[in-house]
């Protein structure tokens, strides 16, 4: 079963693209189908920030045992360095388990900001838009509007992550970032993309989705795993889709903000666009533990590693 799981992943690792599959060739904000020997992300970056870089490590124990430079966030062509238990881990994942709810060389002169915006009733009457669009790369995820609410969250998107049961257009030229939950979910994105022929998971879902072909990023299933056990530590079924974006920009910006996570002022856990304030049942699921990744957050922002905004 286990064997022909993953045949049938290499199958499909080769279907987006032709003979190639969704892969960057030069900079992380246009990602191009076609290169044949897909770029290491940097090991030992540098940058010109005026802070330190967040990868740089020995500053900080408690992120020093998390954090593993050597990950490859991103599905590359060539799948040989995935590790089988993390392949395993990633096919085995249950299919009813879900909740309803870089230029690639350092630059010392440069400097690459994100600001990671979560979904969060938080956002209502921030002020944040403005500083939200000031950065470099712009990562919204899921459901995300901006329109009617551009004060608040901005209207500004480099990158935005979903999965087909949370699916929504992506505006031109913005990258659409897969988080392959499930095997099921990479044939949704051909699909998606091209016949349409795919209408369930397993609910109903989008059937094709408006979105540059050229800037599709899918997620490494390995650094699915490295979250799960580094980050999240098997708190949840596995990590929400804000706790994946937090991780992943941790490792390809040089100084990551964060907007809209957690509860709101009142404690209501709810959507920015919601107007019932007591809309988020979706903590409480199981699938995903709200409570401890919001603590990890909170202490990567006391160690200095991302800013949260409130």
């Amino acid at each position: 079963m286990f064997s022909t799981s993953v045949a049938l992943y290499y199958e499909f690792l080769k279907i987006g693209c032709g003979s190639e599959v969704f892969t960057n060739i030069s900079d992380f904000s246009s990602f191009m189908c076609s290169s044949p020997t897909p770029p290491t992300l940097l090991l030992f970056r540098q940058c010109g920030c005026s802070g330190s870089c967040v990868s740089e490590l020995g500053g900080s124990d408690w992120f020093s045992k998390r954090y593993d430079p050597k990950q490859e966030p991103l599905l590359a062509e060539n799948i040989s360095g995935v590790e089988p238990a993390a392949l395993q881990w990633w096919l085995v994942r249950p299919t009813t388990s879900f909740g309803s709810s870089l230029d690639t060389k350092p630059l010392p002169s440069r400097c690459r900001s994100c600001a990671v915006v979560g979904n969060s009733g938080n956002l209502r009457e921030s002020g944040h838009g403005e500083r939200i669009d000031s950065h470099s790369f712009v990562i919204r995820m899921n459901k995300a509007l901006t329109l009617g609410f551009e004060k608040d969250v901005g209207n500004r998107t480099t990158h935005h992550f979903l999965y087909p049961e949370s699916a929504v257009d992506v505006d031109g030229g913005v990258s659409l970032v897969l988080l392959p939950f499930k095997l099921r979910d990479l044939e949704w994105l051909t699909s998606a993309l091209s016949t349409g022929h795919i209408k369930t998971t397993y609910i109903r879902v989008k059937e094709r989705i408006q979105a540059d072909k050229d800037k599709v990023l899918v997620v490494n299933p390995a650094f699915f795993k490295y979250v799960h056990d580094r980050w999240t530590e098997h708190h949840g079924r596995y990590p929400s889709t804000g706790m994946l974006a937090i991780v992943f920009a941790l490792h390809v910006c040089d100084q990551v903000s964060v907007f809209g996570y957690g509860a709101d002022r009142d404690g209501n856990w709810h959507h920015y666009w919601e107007k019932n304030r007591h809309a988020g049942a979706f903590r409480k699921t199981g699938v995903h533990n709200a409570d401890f990744e919001t603590e990890i957050i909170q202490q990567l922002a006391k160690e200095g590693k991302i800013t949260l905004h409130r």
